[in-house]
């Protein structure tokens, strides 16, 4: 399989911009509250460790993606390893990935915009439908034009969230990490950091645009280091400010940057904070749109899915019809979710049971496909290892990712004859 229909235009801010909106996007914003009212001071440890465990993560996917770039990411990676039927999966995955993680994320970037701007529940969800729709659009425009969004927009988040961070030391109250695992009791630690990995997703997303990333092996590796170190500071600076201050009892846990800016800027502080959530939203939606999009391109040339989504634009040179369906998708869970009021709490662990699966098999797939020596030949069953233990915790929740597989698999078995002759017949 070749992508000599994409054009290389990826650089290295625009490989970090990416990593870091797909990463940070609505997780830093509100995963950190919803951790800690799952864990209270506990959560701390599970962002520290998790921050540290990234690494293992992005040195996999982009260490395989620079064996042979070409878009489709870990969809890519698991055909070689594991053939068809397990990589086509992997294609339906990301799909459910983006039609249930999105609309979530839309949600909660509506109800950041409400703390300021008095809205009700059908303006909230109208406001996440507009925010998808939007973020369809620019990803219409090409890639080029896509990244170098994303680079304006994660430069705007940063800012903000060093403003909050250094505003709030001054408040933090020493006795809220005492003691710092209350009873001893671990579990809430795992739980915690079931719902986190949410905030770690993203990682796998640059990966899928590696057929349009200059010089691949260069601006990868940098890109990774980059990434991970300052995504990592940021995150378990901002659990430390957000559970010293006691923001995430404020509202559900859901807006608590609209709190920590609120008590420094008042008014003006909440109003923008609500805009930067936005932004952040957008961002993160626009980043999985073009990733996602390129993985149902790749998917649908091996008749995984139906090839009409391999078509590209004749002027953008996008996979238009893919983004269509990405952005259907989200729009029809986006009303799911309104009809049943599904809490975001939820939304965000059925999303991490989609995206842990998808980490597990890209893990095993490095594990069989990388030729690395030395102390990074571990990384790759670290990052299988952590997948499993994360997953235990998602518990029920997993049956949605059962499902997607089940489709699959059926599809496949129907419909997914290989197109690529080098591919492991499965």
């Amino acid at each position: 399989m070749t992508d000599t229909e994409l054009r290389r235009v990826i650089r290295l801010p625009h490989a970090i911009a990416i990593y870091m909106a797909s990463v940070l996007g609505a997780g830093i914003l509100i995963t950190p509250g919803l951790s800690a009212q799952v864990a209270g001071q506990a959560s701390i440890l599970a962002w520290i460790l998790l921050s540290a465990l990234s690494y293992p993560f992005a040195y996999t996917f982009a260490k395989m993606a620079t064996m042979n770039p070409q878009s489709g990411g870990i969809y890519s990676f698991s055909r070689q390893a594991f053939g068809k039927y397990t990589s086509n999966s992997i294609g339906w995955l990301f799909m459910a990935w983006f039609m249930f993680g999105a609309p979530a994320n839309a949600i909660a970037a509506g109800y950041y915009l409400s703390y300021s701007i008095p809205m009700t529940r059908i303006d909230v969800f109208l406001f996440a439908g507009t925010l998808i729709a939007l973020a369809s659009l620019i990803n219409y425009l090409g890639m080029k034009f896509s990244a170098r969004v994303q680079i304006l927009v994660i430069v705007s988040i940063v800012v903000v969230l060093i403003i909050a961070i250094g505003a709030s030391l001054p408040t933090l109250n020493t006795g809220s990490f005492v003691p710092l695992i209350p009873g001893g009791n671990l579990y809430p630690i795992g739980v915690a950091s079931a719902l986190i990995i949410w905030a770690f997703f993203g990682y796998e997303n640059v990966p899928n645009l590696a057929g349009e990333i200059e010089d691949p092996e260069k601006v990868l590796r940098r890109a990774v280091l980059f990434s991970v170190v300052i995504i990592g500071i940021l995150y378990v600076s901002v659990s430390i400010v957000i559970v010293g201050t006691g923001a995430y009892k404020v509202g559900g846990g859901i807006v608590p940057f609209e709190v920590l800016m609120s008590n420094f800027l008042g008014k003006y502080g909440m109003f923008a904070t609500s805009i930067i959530a936005v932004v952040a939203v957008f961002s993160t939606a626009n980043a999985y749109i073009a990733g996602m999009s390129r993985v149902i391109y790749s998917v649908s040339k091996s008749n995984g899915m139906p090839s009409l989504l391999s078509n590209l634009h004749p002027v953008s040179n996008v996979p238009y019809k893919a983004i269509t369906l990405m952005a259907l998708l989200g729009l029809l869970n986006l009303f799911f979710y309104f009809i049943f009021n599904v809490n975001l709490v939820t939304a965000f662990l059925m999303v991490s049971g989609i995206g842990g699966t998808v980490y597990v098999v890209g893990s095993a797939a490095g594990i069989r496909l990388l030729k690395v020596t030395g102390w990074k030949k571990f990384l790759p069953w670290i990052s299988l290892i952590t997948s499993i233990v994360i997953l235990s915790f998602i518990n029920y929740l997993l049956i949605l990712t059962l499902v997607v597989v089940v489709l699959s698999i059926f599809y496949t078995r129907l419909f997914g004859g290989s197109k690529d002759p080098g591919a492991n017949p499965g």
